[in-house]
């Protein structure tokens, strides 16, 4: 991901809800959202080049999404971040262990902002400060600056989801991922200067990346419903942001995911 807003117990009935934009070079092979060859318990995008997963959920309320870190350098790495996903989905090790573990092992990975939890709690790791934050009720949002650090779209993305919830969030999923569609951009002055330079800095400013090389490849509403039931919902995108297709997943603890309308 490179854009994750976390709610925790803000919209009625739902105790936790992800929403997300992956922005990924459209050349780099993955696919979207399915249950894993691993465990059909488990479902999300996978990563067909490293064989990790950038949002994936369980049937029993696991769940996991990571962003990497922009730092103006090139990051190479033993380990694909996306294995952090992976791994934490696929196990059983309680979220705030996984990230006291992912912290000592942190130098092998490129660098992330992980976010993991079940219907226990939520937990953040990010390894520019190597804090493992508990999550309290409220809205975060992270992107490729440190956690806590807000730029223009984590801003903007934001301020609207707390507006559609104000305005009354009927289970409208639609209009929750239509606020993934955001192209707005904002001023060069209110940009991040994270060492990329300004063309580029403005080329990943909105919400949704328009771009014929690189740009925003899905766009996901994941959520935990009070009576237990998961949903993963992904929108796909190609160069362009040429519309490639939507699919959305509902499963319960024990059943696994099924393809729902």
């Amino acid at each position: 991901m490179c854009l994750l807003l976390i709610a925790i117990d803000v919209v009625p009935g739902l105790p936790r809800l992800l929403l997300g934009n992956r922005d990924e070079f459209h050349a780099r092979a993955s696919e979207g959202a399915e249950p894993w060859v691993e465990n059909a318990h488990a479902v999300g995008g996978r990563d067909l080049v490293a064989g990790g997963s950038w949002l994936a959920l369980r049937d029993d309320g696991r769940f996991a999404a990571i962003t990497n870190l922009r730092t103006g350098v090139p990051a190479t790495a033993p380990r694909s971040r996306g294995w952090l996903v992976r791994d934490f989905v696929l196990g059983e090790q309680p979220a705030s262990a996984f990230l006291a573990a992912a912290r000592a092992e942190e130098g092998d990975y490129g660098p992330f902002n992980l976010v993991v939890g079940d219907r226990a709690g939520t937990y953040a790791l990010g390894s520019s400060d190597r804090r493992i934050r508990p999550l309290a009720a409220g809205v975060h949002v992270v992107s490729n600056g440190a956690i806590g650090v807000h730029w223009p779209k984590t801003e903007r993305l934001q301020r609207r989801f707390e507006q559609a919830v104000e305005s009354g969030f009927d289970g409208d999923e639609a209009r929750l991922l239509d606020l993934l569609l955001d192209e707005a951009q904002p001023p060069d002055e209110q940009l991040p200067d994270t060492g990329v330079g300004a063309d580029l800095e403005r080329l990943l400013a909105p919400v949704f990346i328009r771009g014929e090389r690189y740009g925003t490849r899905a766009g996901t509403l994941a959520l935990c419903r009070a009576d237990g039931t998961m949903i993963l919902r992904e929108r796909r995108f190609g160069p362009l942001a040429a519309a490639l297709g939507e699919t959305r997943w509902q499963g319960a603890a024990g059943d696994g995911f099924s393809v729902m309308p």
